[in-house]
């Protein structure tokens, strides 16, 4: 696929990797883009915007202040249909985290419409400090899209991770973005995401440490990839973006059975990614209990298995994944659960890894399937893991090579 009468705008910020974009440049124009072009004003002392003014044949903007380019930042943000911001700088990506606008492309990045994609750019130190890696989840969080760092020569001389992914890599990542926003176009999908709240009176509850991520993190690719998505989504503390998603907030595992059932019949495809309790207590107190000497007994019942039900009721044309989380026995538990609930896939989660589980940004998965194979995934962001999970549903659905990353 080429990018004919694809309209990119390309940002470029205060890196030496700046020498770069003039092939980058040249790389999109080749393969059909119209490419125009927004430097911050660190970046002219990098790469001279005359270069890229040739190259792109068109003005370079720069100055937030010059009346043309303030009158055009709302209608840059619209004219894209990706803005891809390259390299990025640790200075910018904190603004971007923060929303700050105090020159031209971040006036265009805070009024655009259009997905927009970061290529960092830095020295290894930078790029691994925890204000580095916690920008960038903000980013992410907002869902911008990222084109992972490479390891290699930095400029300062050292070997490490932090070099903007080369030019070529830049333009194969955008020609499978337009490829693939229409991966799942048309299909339905059923997401569950987060804990639930097993009442036992009105200020307790039994539940668990998920956060929810995970599912949130799957609900959006999957929207990304020209999805429908419904997300049934228990009890967060989180306040993620869902635009592009329909959304059902439940409490309890009762109330995530019945939406779950009341929307499994129209879906192609379901991912049960929520950590539902497996037990709920038998009575609920209407009022507050109070504190006595001795002992207490709370007696529980198990709530209805969701994974299980879908199973049953899942026809020849639906697609469902379950999720286990295991502490021993792992490989021996997933496939039990694989075949018992009559799932199509199991993404096995392990305690035993560090950085995985619940409440952390990361996750390191093995996912099984019904013909035996096992794909096995490092550990890597939630982002990258969903990504992961839907790249193999679209392997096995026989569906069109996936973005990676």
């Amino acid at each position: 696929m080429t990018l004919d009468g694809k309209k990119i705008l390309l940002g470029i910020t205060g890196s030496i990797a700046a020498y770069k974009t003039v092939g980058l440049v040249r790389l999109l124009i080749k393969a059909g883009a119209e490419v125009r072009v927004i430097m911050t004003p660190g970046a002219k002392d990098f790469v001279a915007p005359l270069s890229l003014s040739t190259m792109s044949k068109g003005e370079v903007l720069f100055d937030l202040f010059d009346e043309r380019s303030w009158a055009n930042h709302v209608m840059l943000g619209r004219w894209a249909d990706l803005m891809v911001i390259a390299p990025l700088s640790c200075n910018t990506l904190a603004k971007m985290s923060q929303g700050l606008c105090d020159n031209l492309l971040m006036a265009v990045y805070l009024s655009a419409t259009c997905p927009v994609v970061v290529a960092p750019a830095m020295d290894e130190d930078m790029w691994h400090h925890p204000a580095t890696q916690a920008n960038l989840g903000k980013l992410q969080s907002y869902g911008n899209r990222l084109i992972p760092v490479e390891r290699g020569e930095l400029a300062s001389g050292l070997i490490g991770e932090g070099r903007m992914a080369e030019p070529g890599t830049i333009v194969d990542w955008v020609t499978d973005f337009f490829k693939n926003k229409s991966q799942f176009s048309g299909k339905k999908v059923l997401i569950t995401a987060g804990p639930t709240h097993e009442p036992i009176d009105p200020v307790r509850y039994i539940s668990n440490a998920s956060s929810g991520k995970m599912g949130i993190a799957l609900a959006k690719a999957f929207v990304q990839r020209g999805a429908l998505v419904n997300l049934i989504l228990g009890p967060i503390s989180i306040q993620p973006d869902l635009q592009g998603i329909t959304v059902s907030k439940v409490q309890t595992a009762a109330e995530m059975y019945e939406a779950c059932m009341g929307l499994w019949e129209g879906m192609d495809i379901g991912v049960m990614a929520a950590a539902v309790a497996d037990y709920t207590p038998v009575t609920v107190s209407g009022e507050k209990i109070k504190k006595q000497n001795g002992q207490w007994d709370l007696e529980l019942t198990k709530t209805q298995d969701i994974l299980l039900e879908l199973g049953k009721r899942k026809n020849t044309s639906q697609f469902l994944v379950g999720f286990a989380l295991e502490t021993n026995n792992e490989r021996e538990y997933a496939l039990g659960k694989l075949a018992a609930k009559n799932a199509d896939l199991i993404v096995l989660n392990s305690l035993g890894d560090q950085g995985a589980g619940f409440g952390y940004d990361t996750n390191k998965i093995t996912i099984f399937d019904k013909q035996g194979k096992e794909h096995l995934f490092g550990l890597r962001s939630k982002d990258r893991v969903a990504a992961d999970i839907i790249d193999t549903i679209a392997h096995t659905l026989d569906l069109p090579k996936s973005l990676k990353g």
